[in-house]
């Protein structure tokens, strides 16, 4: 029996882009309980192209915890206004030169 042809993010539509939204939403989250932020962002980003190409009835069909992540909580991680990485951490006080 041949394998089935998986669909492109572009040919996706209906009720298989609300599935793969949700889907990518909360592989994401699981990449971010696990602290693989890389990975986490970059899941969040195909999730976040998935659903902003979702009509707003299609919206309310992703549980609300997940639309609560992508847009609110996600943001303060991973939005433009994010502090950098390495910025918030104390230098080691090396010993003063001999």
């Amino acid at each position: 029996m041949p394998r089935k042809r998986k669909l492109s993010d572009d040919e996706l539509s209906g009720p298989a882009l609300v599935k793969e939204t949700a889907r990518r939403i909360r592989r994401a989250r699981t990449f971010w309980k696990a602290h693989r932020n890389g990975a986490c962002r970059r899941e969040r980003e195909r999730a976040l192209s998935l659903y902003n190409r979702l009509t707003e009835s299609e919206r309310e069909l992703i549980p609300q915890v997940l639309r609560v992540w992508l847009r609110y909580r996600s943001e303060k991680y991973f939005g433009e206004r994010r502090t950098p990485p390495g910025t918030g951490r104390r230098q080691k006080k090396r010993p003063p030169p001999r």
